[in-house]
C-alpha cells in the first residue's frame, strides 16, 4: 500500500488549481454580424449522447451576451502553440477589438452554426444551446455539440490547463489501461 500524503489547509477559493477538469478552450461566437472569441476554462462534459457540454460564462463578459442572444457557439481546442494567443484573447475585450484580426486567427465557416471555427485550433465543436435553465442563476449554459471537427494528428495534442494566477499546466504523458477497461462497470 502506498504511503499517505500529509495534507495542509488550503484556501478554498483556489480549489480550481486542482479540480479544473479540462483544457483551456477558445469559444467563438457571432451575433448581428459581429464575431468574438473568449478564453474559457470553466466547462464540463455532461452527457455522451446527446453530446452535452456545460460552459460557465461570466455575465460581464462580452461573449455572454452574444452567445445568449445567438444561442450557439463553437468550442475550439487550442494547443500549446497558441499559449500567448490564448492569454492575449483572455486579456482583451471583443467589445473593443476584432480578436480574429488582432491575433491573426482564421475564421472558418462552420457547418451547422453561424459562429466561426478557428482554423489554427486542433479541434472545433459546433454547439447549439440545449438548456438555459441555469443561465440566469449561475451563468451556466448547457450546449449540445451538433458537429465536431478534429485534426487527424496528433492523436493526443498538448493542451493547456489553467491553474489560476496566470499559470498553466500542459497535458502530459498518456497512460493507457485499455486492457483493464470494462465499460459495463461505469458508474
Amino acid at each position: 500500500m502506498s504511503k499517505q500524503t500529509e495534507k495542509r489547509d488550503f484556501p478554498v477559493g483556489q480549489t480550481r488549481r486542482y479540480l479544473e477538469p479540462g483544457p483551456i478552450v477558445l469559444v467563438s461566437s457571432r451575433w448581428q454580424g459581429a464575431t468574438n472569441i473568449m478564453t474559457l476554462g470553466w466547462h464540463t462534459i455532461l452527457e455522451f449522447s446527446p453530446s452535452l457540454v456545460g460552459l460557465m460564462i461570466s455575465g460581464g463578459n462580452h461573449s455572454f451576451h452574444m452567445i445568449r442572444s445567438s444561442r450557439e457557439c463553437v468550442i475550439n481546442l487550442p494547443t500549446t502553440k497558441l499559449t500567448d494567443t490564448v492569454v492575449g484573447i483572455g486579456n482583451t475585450s471583443g467589445a473593443e477589438i476584432d480578436k480574429f484580426a488582432r491575433f491573426g486567427l482564421t475564421a472558418e465557416k462552420a457547418h451547422e452554426v453561424e459562429a466561426p471555427m478557428i482554423g489554427e485550433c486542433h479541434a472545433s465543436f459546433e454547439c447549439r444551446l440545449h438548456d438555459d435553465v441555469l443561465v440566469d442563476r449561475y451563468n451556466f449554459f448547457i450546449f449540445e455539440v451538433v458537429k465536431a471537427h478534429v485534426a487527424a494528428s496528433p492523436k493526443h495534442p498538448r493542451t493547456l490547463h489553467y491553474t489560476g494566477d496566470g499559470v498553466f499546466m500542459v497535458s502530459g504523458e498518456i497512460i493507457s489501461r485499455r486492457s483493464l477497461f470494462k465499460p459495463e462497470m461505469l458508474g
